[in-house]
């Protein structure tokens, strides 16, 4: 279910900072309360393989998203308790200690189901036993949401579990956006901070094109 052009779900979520405070986060409430873009990504499990790298990845881009008036949130379906678990176990032995940005603990799994991002496939429902089995772990694939200071999202992604994540791409992408908003332009193919954006009409592809495309 795409929800790019739409408002991000209104719902309050159980998250952990790397205090170990558990409290409640709605992440369309901080988008726009703050006045800021919000980076959301989701990842599958903690005391995981690819996880870690993408945690401490996204970590080393904080100062890069802050100064994009752009706050970072983490997401998985794991609770808080063990969250604050691996936020409180060393890189050395896998963990993630110093990360300092929130993570949900969406552990009823309401935010990551009306996303769609949940890996179960082939629910069956047995009317002798009353038993509903699905395959799939029902953790969620590696999503990331882009979303705007209305809380609109304007970008939306999914990898799949051995896939980790391009943090630059993001923050090519909230530049972009915030070139869109200040500027009025439209970005094209390869678009970085800094290079040419062009005008959203034809006269104005044409003009890019003959001056950028060999």
């Amino acid at each position: 279910m795409a929800i790019v052009g739409k408002k991000f779900p209104n719902l309050e979520v159980n998250a952990m900072n790397e205090m170990g405070d558990t409290f409640k986060l709605n992440v369309l409430e901080e988008a726009q309360k703050n006045k800021k873009k919000v980076l959301l990504f989701w990842y599958p499990k903690d005391f995981t393989f690819v996880c870690p790298t993408e945690l401490h990845a996204f970590q080393a881009a904080l100062g890069e998203f802050e100064k994009r008036n752009t706050l970072v949130i983490g997401a998985s379906c794991d609770t808080a308790e063990v969250h604050f678990a691996w936020l409180s176990t060393a890189k050395d032995n896998g963990g993630i200690e110093g990360v300092t940005y929130p993570l949900l603990a969406d552990s009823n799994r309401n935010l990551a189901a009306t996303l769609g991002i949940l890996d179960v496939t082939n629910e069956e429902y047995n009317e002798e036993t009353g038993i509903v089995t699905v395959e799939g772990d029902n953790v969620t694939y590696r999503a990331t949401y882009l979303i705007d200071e209305e809380g609109t999202v304007f970008h939306e992604g999914i990898n799949h579990m051995p896939l980790g994540r391009n943090v630059n791409e993001f923050l090519r992408l909230v530049d972009a956006y915030t070139h869109v908003q200040e500027k009025g332009e439209v970005c094209p193919a390869n678009w970085e901070e800094g290079k040419d954006a062009m005008q959203a009409n034809a006269k104005g592809t044409a003009e890019y094109l003959a001056s950028h495309v060999n």
